[in-house]
């Protein structure tokens, strides 16, 4: 299966919505704690290899990183600095980033293209606080603050375009409607910081939450008292979660004791696989939305692996 090499420490890895070889990478030296920052845009090669698009710098680490949902070559990533960074992957590095926002205090953590409106973007960040924006304005349309500590991640719900789940390190996850003046629902979903949240992209009520408890946590929104499911499995904080784009119960996850996991939430056995390919915290993983079963993952060993799940991601094809 294809591996590639990042010469700093992996963040983010996603697969592109218009193309089934392409994926975008973010990247921070010196583990994101002080140093540069590079954006990849790498393509699956039909021989098994894969190979770089183009690359970006930064003056600081790349936290996350998004692609647009309506043009198929722009990205936007969530850098150290506070900012937001626009790239377009059809322009040469000297013409890019295309914008620079920067508008939040602290280090942003992590962004989410809204896929069903297409022309909005979230960016969530240490400062507590969370940002609506748009390609067409150089402000930001609105800040969401009601996160006593940082905000780790944001997702945008796949059915409806103004709804959207923020997971902070108060412990609880938030769901938000762009149109209300404050939030709708406060899950206190776990009883430490809560790192990742994704929904269902088959069950619009349906969320999961991922915590420095190493646990992984299914809601039902209309009726959040307790879990649908705990899932248990992982030795340490998990780090990112994603729901499978394909198969309404399948969702995957990566934590800092190195392992990605695919999960079937509504199995007496869960935990469906474990991969142990990474030699570092794994930080990054997601699914491709066009080619079934296809798996990406990166880490803090540097490298990004892309694998059909089932397989051994080392396996040299």
């Amino acid at each position: 299966m294809p591996v590639f090499k990042t010469p700093f420490n992996g963040y983010a890895v996603r697969f592109s919505p218009f193309y089934e070889n392409r994926l975008l990478v973010a990247t921070a030296q010196n583990f994101g704690i002080l140093g540069n920052g590079r954006l990849h845009i790498l393509d699956l090669n039909p021989t098994g290899g894969i190979s770089e698009l183009r690359s970006f710098d930064t003056a600081d680490g790349i936290y996350d990183c998004a692609w647009s949902e309506s043009h198929d070559s722009l990205a936007v990533s969530a850098i150290a600095d506070g900012s937001l960074k626009l790239w377009d992957a059809a322009l040469p590095p000297t013409s890019n980033p295309i914008r620079s926002l920067q508008e939040h205090a602290r280090e942003v953590h992590a962004v989410d293209w809204n896929p069903v409106r297409r022309d909005s973007f979230l960016s969530a960040s240490w400062d507590d606080s969370l940002k609506l924006w748009t390609l067409d304005r150089p402000a930001s349309l609105r800040t969401f603050r009601e996160h006593a500590y940082c905000v780790y991640d944001a997702s945008w719900s796949p059915r409806h375009a103004d709804v959207f789940a923020s997971a902070s390190g108060d412990c609880t996850v938030r769901i938000w409607d762009v149109r209300d003046p404050s939030s709708s629902l406060v899950i206190p979903a776990h009883e430490h910081e809560i790192l990742s949240c994704d929904w269902n992209k088959y069950d619009d009520c349906c969320l999961a939450t991922a915590s420095v408890d190493k646990t992984i946590r299914v809601w039902d929104v209309r009726s959040s008292r307790a879990p649908l499911a705990t899932l248990a499995g992982h030795g340490y904080a998990v780090r990112r979660i994603k729901f499978s784009p394909h198969r309404e119960s399948l969702l995957m996850s990566c934590s800092y004791d190195m392992t990605v996991c695919v999960w079937d939430y509504r199995a007496e056995d869960a935990l469906l696989a474990r991969y142990d390919h990474h030699t570092e915290f794994a930080v990054g993983v997601d699914f491709s939305v066009l080619v079934e079963g296809l798996l990406a993952s990166t880490g803090w060993d540097e490298l990004v692996y892309v694998w059909q799940h089932g397989t051994d991601p080392r396996a040299v094809a």
